[in-house]
This record gives C-alpha cells, sequence and structure tokens, in this order.
C-alpha cells in the first residue's frame, strides 16, 4: 500500500464572520491510499488558529503518515494523538479503502437516501441587514433551527435581531442558537446570558474563551440559559482529562467536531462520557469539503440524535467537492442518483508518495 497527500484551498463564496475575524479561504487536506486498483480517501480537516494541531510540523507529520503507511490505521492512530485533524483522516482513508463504495463508510438509510438529518441553519457575522437577509433566506428554506454567530458587533444589534425572530415565530416553530466562539468576557458574561434567555433560546455556544473551567463552572451554574462547550474541547486528549473537564464544568451540552477531537474514536469517548454525566452534544462540521463532511454526517447519523446538528455548511464554498449531499427544508440529504466529482483530486500529487 502507498499513501500520498494533497492540499486543497477550499474559496468562500461569501466572506463569513465570526467574533475570530472574516473567513475566505478554509484549508483542507486529502490523504490518498492506493493498492493495486483499490484506493481510500480521507480528509484532514485542519482549522487555521483553532485546530490544537496547527503547529509548524503539521506537513511534516501528513509525510511521515505517508512514509509509515505500512503500520496501519491502529498504530498510525495512537502515534496521532496531538493531531486529531490527521487522525481522522487516517480513519476515513482506511474506511474507504475497506469498501467498494469509497464514499459509503457507516452504511444506513440516510447514506441510501432514505432518511435525512435534522440541521441548523447557520446565521454568519456582519452588519444587520447582511444578517437580517440571512436569516430571511434560511426561514425561507424551512429551518427551523437557526444558529446565529454573534459577539462581532454591537450586542444590542444582535439581541434586535433575535427578538425579530422571535416576535415572528414561538419556540416551537423556530429553534435560535447563538454562538459567541468565546466573544463574551467573564466580568459581563453572565448577565449578557440573562439578557438572551429572555428570548427563549435553545443555547449558547461558548460564552468565554476556552481555558477557564472555574469561571466556566460557575456560569453553567448560574446561568439561566444552557451552555454548550464547543472550544473547550480542543486539546483535551485524555479520557481522564475529558471526565475532569465534564466534572468541573458540567455543562448543559458539548458540541462535537470530529477533525477537533480525534475524529470517530474521539467522538465516541466524548459522547460515552458525556451519557455518564446527564451532559446533552450534538455534532458539528469543522468548514471540511464534501469528502469530510460527508463521512462525519454518515457517523452522526449511526447516533441517533434527536437534535439538529451542525452540518449544513458544504454549500458555503465556490470550489467544493461535488457530492450526493444536499440540503433542504432544513435537513442533510444524500442523494444516491447524484455522483460524486473528485477528477481535481485523481492526480494526486505525488508530495509524499512512498
Amino acid at each position: 500500500m502507498t499513501a500520498s497527500n494533497q492540499q486543497y484551498i477550499l474559496n468562500f463564496k461569501l466572506p463569513s464572520g465570526t467574533s475570530r475575524g472574516i473567513l475566505r479561504t478554509k484549508e483542507t487536506w486529502f490523504l490518498q491510499l492506493n493498492e493495486g486498483e483499490n484506493w481510500g480517501i480521507g480528509e484532514c480537516g485542519i482549522f487555521r488558529g483553532l485546530s490544537v494541531d496547527d503547529r509548524p510540523d503539521y506537513e511534516e507529520k501528513l509525510k511521515w503518515v505517508c512514509d509509515n503507511i505500512h503500520l496501519g490505521e491502529d498504530a498510525l492512530y495512537k502515534n496521532l494523538t496531538e493531531f486529531p485533524s490527521i487522525q481522522i483522516g487516517v480513519e476515513m482513508a482506511f474506511k474507504s479503502f475497506a469498501t467498494k463504495d469509497k464514499f459509503q463508510l457507516f452504511p444506513s438509510t440516510f447514506s441510501n437516501g432514505e432518511a435525512s438529518i435534522p440541521i441548523n441553519g447557520l446565521i454568519w457575522m456582519g452588519d444587520k441587514i447582511f444578517m437580517k437577509q440571512q436569516i430571511s433566506e434560511k426561514l425561507k428554506d424551512g429551518f427551523t433551527c437557526i444558529k446565529m454567530k454573534i459577539g462581532a458587533i454591537d450586542f444590542n444589534t444582535e439581541l434586535e435581531l433575535l427578538k425579530s425572530i422571535r416576535k415572528e415565530f414561538t419556540p416551537s416553530e423556530v429553534e435560535l442558537r447563538v454562538d459567541a466562539n468565546g466573544a463574551f468576557s467573564s466580568s459581563e458574561a453572565l448577565e449578557k446570558l440573562k439578557r438572551l434567555s429572555d428570548l427563549q433560546l435553545h443555547s449558547i455556544e461558548q460564552p468565554i474563551k476556552p481555558k477557564q473551567w472555574q469561571e466556566m463552572a460557575r456560569l453553567c451554574e448560574e446561568t439561566p440559559l444552557p451552555i454548550a462547550l464547543d472550544e473547550e474541547l480542543i486539546g483535551v486528549f485524555s479520557s481522564e482529562e475529558k471526565k475532569q473537564l465534564l466534572q468541573t464544568i458540567q455543562p448543559q451540552y458539548i458540541i462535537l467536531k470530529p477533525s477537533f477531537i480525534g475524529g470517530f474514536k474521539g467522538c465516541d469517548t466524548w459522547i460515552s462520557l458525556a451519557q455518564k454525566h446527564h451532559v446533552g452534544w450534538w455534532i458539528t462540521s469543522a468548514l471540511e469539503s464534501n469528502v469530510g463532511l460527508n463521512a462525519i454526517s454518515q457517523y452522526t447519523f449511526t447516533k441517533n440524535s434527536k437534535l439538529p446538528q451542525g452540518l449544513g455548511t458544504g454549500s458555503l464554498f465556490k470550489n467544493n467537492i461535488a457530492s450526493p449531499l444536499e440540503v433542504r427544508n432544513g435537513a442533510l440529504y444524500y442523494e444516491t442518483n447524484e455522483q460524486w466529482d473528485i477528477t481535481g483530486l485523481a492526480a494526486m500529487e505525488t508530495k509524499t508518495k512512498n
């Protein structure tokens, strides 16, 4: 078996704003396995500036994986603890290699086109007009769960946008989530959570910056609005540290981004611990291409969560990999009559072949 990797730059259709800045491109890497006529493909969806494995030796580690592909999936995975986005790429590639249909990694009624996954509609930050336009489009497209990025523009303006939705739709009609990406200061967070709770929101993601366990624990204890940890999970490697985090902070929810937390095995560990500690959870993408999004979506469906998931990101990019994934009426579908088109990746560059 040989292995190679290829960098791929995804271009956003529109600049997408978060409290951390404006996103225009998203780097990702594909890992391809070959043996005779057989092949498999995985995606290492690093998120620059956020992934714990955004470090100078990232490409060197990818080369190491390709040079040592003979070690097999389990041994490679164990050697990649500090590189979770490569771990999931390895998991995907070996699963793809082992199947006849290279994109049916977790076969189910979702992947055969019979069922769908409810998802949230994502509202990016921008000025008031732009955000209102996005909200109108998502509601028109049939979404009953809206997630709005907050923390970059004036808080009162954001409150007014949320109020405008709530005036028109009850909580049973439209579920509202907000994501602060750690934008609130510890001193002001509780007061802002109280004001947000008046709007009968479902939850808020990561109100303050991560690595403030005691402050976050206090917020989770006193908050009138359920808190979902997101960035807090990044870089928490051992099962014991994961357990300590949940016991210390006692969040209402955790959000699982497989590319940030060690892929499918990493998700399994978090889900098991969350269930033991009575913590809710859902899964979201980390702006992977459709190759990674497909694998994460298929995995998510097998976990039988009833909550809307954060998997509607495939349409954000101008040059995404054409796939059977389709969003309609607030849900993600796998259209079996549509084909994958990976012609742009067919000639995987020979950067790291062995």
